[in-house]
C-alpha cells in the first residue's frame, strides 16, 4: 500500500497501534474491521453514532458471524474510538460475547506417533514434533529461529509466545536429534522453518493445513488443532 492510498485517519490509527506495539496480524485485522465498518456506513467511520455501531453489530450477527468474529470487531471498534478518536461514549456501548470454555481435543501418544510418522518430509515432521514435543502453538513454531535452539542448556527459547511473553521450554534429546537432521538437510540460516520464500517463515496457515492433511493420512478422526498444543 502506498502512502497516497492511506488516509490521515487510517495513518493515525496505524501509528497508535504501532506505539502500543500491537502485533502485525492484530493491526491488519483492526484496519480491515474499520474498513468494513466504513463500507457499511458509506462514509468516514469517525462520523459514526451509537446507533451506527449498533446497526453494524446487528448486521454482522444477522449475517451469521460467530462469537470470535463479533468479539474481534468489538476490540477493533474499541481501539479505534477509544484510542484514535478519544470517543469514550462509543466504548461504553460495546460489549463482548461470553463464550463457554471448552476442553481442547487432545491426541493420545499413539495418535501423535501416527501423526508424526505420516508427516510428508523432514521439515513438517520436525515442525510438528516441536509443536507436540515442546507444547508450542502453531504461531510459536513458525516464529522460531535457528538461534532459539539452545543445545547446551537443552531448551527452546520462545519469544513473544502465548500472552506475548518470552519463555523457555525443555528440549528433549530425541527432538534435538530430529532438529539437527533437519538443519543438516536444508541448512536454514534465519528462520528455523522458512516458508516458500526463504527470507520469510512458514505461515501458521501452511503448518495448520499440513497438520490437518497429515491427520487425514494418519486416519485420525478427532478434530484437533495446533492452536491448543501450548499450555
Amino acid at each position: 500500500m502506498t502512502d497516497e492510498a492511506v488516509s490521515p485517519l487510517r495513518r493515525r490509527m496505524i501509528e497508535d497501534m504501532t506505539i502500543r506495539k500491537l502485533a502485525p496480524k492484530t493491526q491488519q485485522g483492526y484496519i480491515r474491521t474499520i474498513k468494513d465498518f466504513a463500507v457499511f456506513l458509506g462514509r468516514s467511520p469517525d462520523s459514526a453514532s451509537l446507533e451506527d455501531i449498533r446497526r453494524f453489530q446487528l448486521h454482522l450477527a444477522q449475517s451469521g458471524a460467530q462469537p470470535p468474529i463479533l468479539n474481534h470487531t468489538v476490540s477493533a471498534l474499541r481501539f479505534f474510538f477509544r484510542v484514535t478518536l478519544k470517543r469514550h461514549d462509543i466504548v461504553e456501548h460495546t460489549t463482548f460475547i461470553r463464550q463457554p470454555r471448552k476442553l481442547p481435543v487432545v491426541l493420545s501418544p499413539e495418535e501423535v506417533a501416527r501423526l508424526l510418522n505420516a508427516a510428508p518430509g523432514l521439515k513438517y515432521k520436525a515442525a510438528l514434533s516441536v509443536a507436540y514435543g515442546a507444547g508450542l502453538r502453531a504461531a510459536e513454531v513458525v516464529s522460531l529461529k535457528v538461534c532459539d535452539i539452545d543445545s547446551k542448556r537443552m531448551i527452546i527459547r520462545v519469544e513473544q509466545g502465548k500472552g506475548r511473553k518470552d519463555r523457555n521450554v525443555m528440549l528433549s534429546a530425541s527432538l534435538l536429534e530430529l532438529l539437527r537432521a533437519w538443519w543438516r538437510a536444508e541448512r536454514p540460516q534465519g528462520w528455523l522453518f522458512p516458508g516458500r520464500n526463504p527470507i520469510q517463515p512458514m505461515t501458521t496457515r501452511q503448518l495448520n493445513r499440513a497438520c490437518h492433511a497429515v491427520g487425514q493420512m494418519a486416519d485420525i478422526k478427532k478434530r484437533f488443532s495446533l492452536a491448543r498444543c501450548g499450555t
